[in-house]
């Protein structure tokens, strides 16, 4: 049910990132920030704890918890619980991807929760349904359910509450909440698709009546949304914990009862039942012999600054390879979104997921991923070195980071072949699975909401939980909305060897919570939603806070370039070397320039940065927590 990566040495966690002032110093105290003074939302202030997160009714999931003696993961399980129960772009089958910080070992640690690809899903099965990608939506769509495993051995491992006390607010939400006319209006939209699966037909489209068609289907913002199935499900858990209570069993015991109940019990055999009915590969074992597991982060230094990710099975080593690059930059010198810097984060963006798109996949999955060469700084140099100082590089490769781990390529060929464009697919599938048709925006944005928490006993949580997001397949009777993470795996071992698919192996998905550490401790957690742009919107506001001198809530508001020069994760993968998003604060005489630099500048009113954030005063022994302006996130702090 769980693995264990890591070993940590106990040690005492003193004050609350007593170090901030000293390690922010660099830029802050120096800089005035030059845009985005007033903000939308103020900076949340908080003494005792902060939770910030994709939706309000979860932030106060998470004060409730709080307000019950427990900490920052117990918070942090809670808001998890709640988003996925609104259906906040994902749903109680998704995955969940987690850094924690631990003041009881001064150690950071991953969460891995997600799933793998089910029995039969190979690159010959997908095609001989003449796919080029497998699907974006349905049951072949799905890995195995990573979420609800992810919510509980973090519960068990590090909270203190119990299963029941965390669930209480989802229970209470699935019995019947006041949806969001935004969440309610993405349901009838997506209506024809969600049409498809009689489970999801049922949940997401209560008004239908197919002798009326014009009349919507979906629940209307504000109206009571009911899932009593799901609530079923949660009573579920919540019954095998108390069950293994009344044994005499320890509460870390009996929460993992109830995740025995999940993955080897009477809801593993309904969502198998239902997912094969429809056409799924789930098997019994699938579920039963997946885990989470508890990992080793990786990190690079900035200037000082330790910044933590989850490793390669996720996109943010991509980040960290960034901020190499950039390390020896004056940004500062630069000016903030001019076309220089502008243009030198575009380049290092180019070569730093080029990397992404060649080299990352499953590390529990052969061969292992060269991530000791990819965060060498000698490798960054070299990486550095290709940036055209007047000129976008349209062409930008995967380098070959084996030699600065010792080792040699055992991928040459294949790294000679490749192609910054990957193949497209165009038609949909057969057998009435949709194949690569989402628009290549929605690709770049799609997915995930994001959760930070944080207390005065030092526990700090960064989580971006995905998958399950509208229009979603809800496996039979359990009420749980499955993942569509199967549509990041390539079926071309030319695109990317370390992530073709096969059957019991995770696909390299997009999310990437992140923590940044001074001197051992806890100064900032910070995560996005957004698909291939999170890496890209991450970079902008760590750049923002520690270059620039922007507070928390600055950093979250500011309006970030976007890049759709990487290949996307979804639908047909495509690429777009060249295009530039940018808003109507960047002047036009810098538009023209980067024009001139050969970038394709398209022109919107907002980029999609649905940042949030805590940052972690020590001079005042407090909290400050941020989240964008762009849609409901936002948080609570006591």
């Amino acid at each position: 049910m769980v693995h264990t990566d890591i070993h940590n040495k106990r040690a005492i966690f003193g004050q609350v990132a007593t170090t901030l002032g000293i390690c922010l110093g660099l830029a802050v105290a120096a800089v005035t920030p030059t845009f985005a003074q007033s903000t939308a939302k103020p900076v949340l202030h908080g003494r005792h704890w902060a939770a910030v997160t994709g939706k309000p009714l979860a932030a106060s999931a998470g004060a409730m918890m709080f307000a019950r003696g427990g900490n920052a993961v117990d918070a942090a399980c809670a808001m998890l619980g709640a988003t996925s129960t609104m259906w906040d772009t994902l749903g109680w089958g998704g995955e969940t991807q987690a850094l924690i910080y631990n003041p009881e070992t001064g150690k950071v640690l991953g969460i891995n929760a997600l799933g793998v690809a089910p029995t039969g899903a190979t690159p010959e099965f997908f095609r001989e349904k003449g796919m080029v990608y497998p699907p974006e939506y349905g049951p072949l769509a799905a890995v195995t359910p990573g979420t609800p495993g992810g919510l509980m051995v973090m519960l068990a491992e590090y909270g203190r509450l119990s299963l029941a006390e965390v669930l209480a607010p989802s229970m209470q939400m699935a019995e019947g909440y006041p949806i969001e006319g935004v969440q309610a209006d993405n349901i009838e939209g997506r209506r024809d698709i969600i049409s498809q699966w009689p489970d999801s037909k049922r949940v997401f489209l209560p008004h239908l009546d197919d002798s009326n068609p014009e009349q919507r289907a979906a629940p209307v913002g504000g109206e009571i949304f009911k899932q009593l199935e799901l609530l079923a499900t949660l009573q579920k858990l919540v019954d095998a914990e108390a069950e293994a209570l009344a044994a005499g069993k320890s509460r870390k015991e009996a929460i993992y009862a109830a995740y025995e109940r999940f993955y080897r019990g009477d809801i593993a055999k309904e969502i198998v039942r239902a997912t094969r009915e429809q056409g799924g590969l789930f098997t019994e074992e699938d579920l039963a012999h997946w885990e989470v597991h508890i990992e080793e982060p990786v990190s690079t230094n900035y200037k000082g600054i330790d910044v933590y990710k989850l490793t390669t099975w996720v996109q943010g080593p991509a980040m960290l390879q960034a901020l190499n690059i950039l390390e020896p930059y004056d940004l500062k010198a630069m000016g903030y979104n001019s076309a220089n810097y502008i243009h030198t984060l575009y380049q290092t963006m180019n070569l730093a997921f080029a990397d992404r798109d060649f080299y990352y996949g499953d590390p529990y999955f052969p061969p292992a991923e060269p991530i000791e060469g990819l965060l060498s700084k000698e490798y960054a140099a070299q990486r550095r070195a290709l940036i055209k100082p007047e000129k976008n590089d349209v062409t930008a490769r995967p380098g070959d980071p084996y030699p600065f781990q010792g080792d040699k390529n055992p991928f040459g060929k294949l790294l000679e072949e490749w192609s910054p464009i990957p193949p497209s697919a165009t038609a949909d599938g057969s057998d009435g699975f949709q194949q690569a048709g989402a628009d290549h925006d929605d690709g770049f944005i799609a997915g995930t909401t994001s959760i930070q928490a944080a207390d005065a006993e030092g526990w700090v949580v960064s989580i971006t939980p995905s998958g399950g997001w509208i229009p979603a397949f809800i496996a039979g009777d359990s009420g749980v909305g499955l993942s569509q993470r199967m549509q990041s795996f390539v079926l071309d071992e030319r695109i990317n060897p370390f992530n073709v698919v096969a059957p019991g192996k995770r696909p390299r998905a997009t999310l990437t919570p992140s923590l940044a550490l001074k001197d051992g401790e806890p100064i900032m957690a910070f995560s996005v939603q957004g698909g291939d742009t999170q890496d890209q919107n991450l970079l902008q506001f760590f750049l923002n806070v520690v270059e620039f001198g922007m507070n928390v809530q600055q950093a979250a508001e500011a309006h970030n370039v976007t890049s759709y020069q990487m290949q996307s994760s979804f639908g047909a993968h495509v690429s777009e070397p060249g295009r530039l998003d940018v808003t109507r604060q960047l002047p036009p005489y810098t538009r023209d320039r980067l024009k001139e630099m050969g970038y394709n500048v398209e022109v919107v009113d907002r980029t999609y940065s649905p940042i949030t954030a805590i940052l972690i005063d020590p001079k005042q022994g407090t909290f400050q927590g941020g989240a964008s302006d762009y849609g409901d996130d936002y948080g609570i702090a006591w």
